[in-house]
């Protein structure tokens, strides 16, 4: 069983459990179902024992918009992915971001949601960048200018289908190009500027777009970056393509090309008419999101309308807390999927806080003044920005006041125990902190945050309703150099038990609403299949590695009217099959990627458990670990790159592999640890394990264009060091 913690680092109060969405939701269920839920565990519980029944209170309980056929929900299939969520179902998505329930659809009446003080001229989103610009629009506005686009679109021939593409920074305009987009039924896919020319047409020239909004530039750290050239050559390489709309992000003098090229506030300067809201199915695709590329061309993820919506609005109302006074922050660009799960707080109408830049420029805590001048409640970052922040000693509570913040959001990486201490420590005390884990995959969450559960140092708080998630142990699964592509599938997946105790894979026993309706030109299936399903039989395998925790508590205090003898558990939990267990909260560890897992001398350790001790030495800012083919085994190998001013000695080697030592295991202990200038990391900013395991094997990375900094793959090839003991 995991080590944890016996207290945790933070409770919620009974005000802001009484004042909660998953509060409103528990009463919803009260009164709509007579049914009562004593804590969090024995709701989840529920929601994945009674999937359809569950998946249909959440179309109710936010009253999304559409023409929902509630007595077909979910139609079963004996493959995993060919089941059917809603399939006498249409609605559109742009709809339900534009016209959330608290805010008036009317724009002469306001809303009789919960909060009477909603209305069309509620910002939406206020637009910063590191350049000091600042932009803003109401929800009447942000309307009005999807109208102008969708008009505009609908000019240029733009239908159901189609494929929109977008090459731009985290701004207004691109959220509202992406609603003209969704609005007409068409299918939205966006890449950030900063990827290379070859990273871009690698993933749009699969798809085949009909229009392209691009910047012309960016800024990033103090400089202006001209992307003038590389998106026209992005476009005469695109041969489906009938416009270019260019956003002039930076001032420049290029001349453009009216035949084919139109500049954005000439596109949309068509007169508005009223929005019409194309209604498609349930599962039609929405968004293509791609996966990394970096073993490979990049896989083109197809998510639905429906699914993403859907489980947008669970995670964002019931598990975030969004709520219509909220301001939230999320620190991506339109490259990473937490750029669309940013976008989908729309649907609660709360506003956007978009921000586009270095999040160290003009100086190392701009996102936190952001965040107090904008009076950010929920603020979202990487783990590996938090390590940054905690490394460069950065202070935020003793210059701002943050007194907004409610929530902060962690993913992209496990967010180490000791980032945890600095973010209570020197952020700020009073907050729910959820890091959260799930991905482009499902574009969204497996496990994540709850405000009415109490945080645990090191601990992902809860699993999400409605997902069926599991750790499974597949000691004789194999790997080969390809991405999610394993050498053994565990065809008889009944034989295999659930880890109540202990570290294993990641699995979804059940199917969910947000999985891809599959891959973009993928006959067959062939692809979807070998990236999910050949782990485990007709198991969804996500490929990260962990393990569950348990916390105890016999009084259920969790909840509204937790005293009332009603309220109290009316059947036992049952976790992985074991029942009669009183639980009250099941977290989650993640340990790192299934596929970068250590095996020395068959023993498996996830990369994390070496990252959390190695980094909290102040002479390391952030390390990689590989496994090594070596006689017949696996030998660990550790790279560093180090502190200004430092160097790897003698002493400082030892350090290392005693602080890992004292507080792992011996087999954690890096056979070699060689200090490296740069670590390879996606354009998202995850370090690349496997690229660099391919590398130091000798095995090509082909597919470099998917990389932020290519260069440093150099660094790891043809070492001495590993070509002895």
């Amino acid at each position: 069983m995991a080590a944890q913690s016996t207290d945790p680092i933070w409770t919620p109060s009974q005000a802001r459990i009484d004042g909660s969405n998953i509060a409103r939701y528990l009463q919803f269920l009260r009164d709509e179902y007579s049914l009562k839920f004593a804590h969090y565990q024995q709701l989840h519980q529920w929601s994945i024992n009674n999937t359809a029944i569950f998946w249909s209170s959440l179309v109710r309980f936010f009253k999304l918009k559409g023409s929902f056929n509630l007595n077909r929900i979910f139609v079963e299939n004996d493959c995993f992915y060919h089941c059917q969520w809603f399939p006498d179902s249409t609605l559109n998505f742009a709809e339900n971001l534009l016209y959330p329930d608290n805010i008036s659809a009317d724009e002469n009446n306001i809303s009789t949601n919960h909060n009477n003080n909603a209305n069309p001229d509620k910002l939406a989103i206020i637009s910063c960048g590191e350049d000091g610009r600042r932009t803003q629009l109401s929800y009447r506005q942000l309307r009005e200018e999807v109208t102008r686009i969708a008009a505009a679109m609908r000019e240029l021939g733009i239908v159901k289908g189609d494929r929109v593409a977008g090459l731009l920074p985290n701004c207004s305009e691109a959220i509202v190009a992406m609603l003209a987009t969704t609005n007409i039924g068409a299918i939205w896919s966006s890449c950030s500027p900063d990827f290379g020319q070859q990273g871009v047409l690698d993933r749009f020239i699969q798809i085949q777009p009909k229009l392209l909004f691009a910047c012309n530039g960016y800024h990033y750290a103090g400089k202006k970056i001209d992307i003038n050239e590389k998106v026209h050559s992005i476009a005469n390489a695109l041969p489906e393509l009938s416009k270019l709309v260019i956003i002039p992000y930076l001032k420049l003098d290029a001349e453009l090309d009216k035949a084919t090229v139109c500049h954005w506030r000439h596109f949309c300067a068509a007169i508005p008419r009223s929005l019409t809201f194309e209604p498609v199915a349930f599962s039609d695709p929405l968004y293509i999101l791609y996966s990394s590329g970096t073993t490979g061309m990049p896989k083109c993820i197809v998510h639905s309308v429906g699914g993403t919506l859907l489980q947008h609005v669970k995670e964002l109302a019931l598990h975030t807390d969004v709520q219509v006074d909220d301001r939230i922050f999320y620190y991506t660009t339109c490259g990473w999927m937490m750029w669309n799960w940013l976008v989908s707080s729309l649907s609660q109408g709360a506003t956007l806080v978009l921000f586009d830049g270095s999040p160290f420029h003009p100086h190392k805590q701009i996102l936190f003044e952001l965040a107090n001048t904008e009076k950010v409640s929920i603020f979202g970052a990487s783990a590996k920005y938090y390590s940054a922040c905690d490394k460069a000693q950065l202070r935020p509570a003793q210059t701002y006041e943050l007194s907004n913040l409610k929530t902060m959001l962690s993913t992209g990486s496990t967010l180490s125990h000791e980032s945890y201490d600095y973010i209570y420590q020197y952020i700020k005390q009073d907050i729910c902190l959820s890091s959260i884990c799930g991905g482009t995959d499902i574009i969204s969450c497996f496990m994540l945050g709850m405000p009415t559960l109490p945080v645990y140092r090191g601990e992902l708080q809860c699993i999400g309703l409605g997902m069926d998630v599991a750790f499974m142990n597949s000691e004789d699964v194999t790997f080969i150099n390809n991405e999610n592509i394993v050498t053994t599938s565990i065809t008889n997946t009944q034989s295999l038990t659930p880890l109540v105790h202990g570290k294993g894979d990641l699995v979804c026993r059940q199917p969910f609403p947000s999985m891809p309706t599959g891959f973009w030109q993928d006959p067959g299936d062939r692809k979807y299949h070998n990236a999910y399903f050949t782990r485990f039989h007709n198991i969804w395998a996500h490929g990260d590695y962990g393990e569950l925790t348990y916390h105890y508590i016999n009084t259920p205090d969790m909840l509204p009217n937790a005293a009332d003898t009603q309220s109290k558990p009316t059947a036992d939990i049952t976790i992985n099959n074991i029942t009669n267990i009183c639980i009250n909260q099941v977290g989650v560890i993640i340990h790192g990627r299934s596929d970068a897992v250590l095996n020395p001398g068959g023993v498996r350790i996830g990369t994390a458990e070496i990252y959390r001790q190695v980094e909290k030495l102040t002479a390391i800012q952030e390390s990689i670990a590989i496994g090594q083919k070596w006689h017949d085994d696996v030998r660990v190998i550790l790279f560093v790159r180090l502190s200004e001013g430092i160097e790897l000695d003698t002493p400082l080697i030892s350090q290392i592999k005693q602080v890992i030592r004292i507080n792992t295991t011996p087999r954690h202990v890096p056979a070699k640890i060689i200090a490296v200038t740069d670590i390879p990391k996606t354009i998202s900013g995850k370090i690349v394990e496997l690229a660099v395991r391919n590398v130091v094997h000798g095995i090509s990375v082909t597919n470099q264009d998917a990389l932020a900094n290519p260069e440093a793959l150099t660094l790891f090839a043809d070492l001495a060091e590993l070509q002895c003991e």
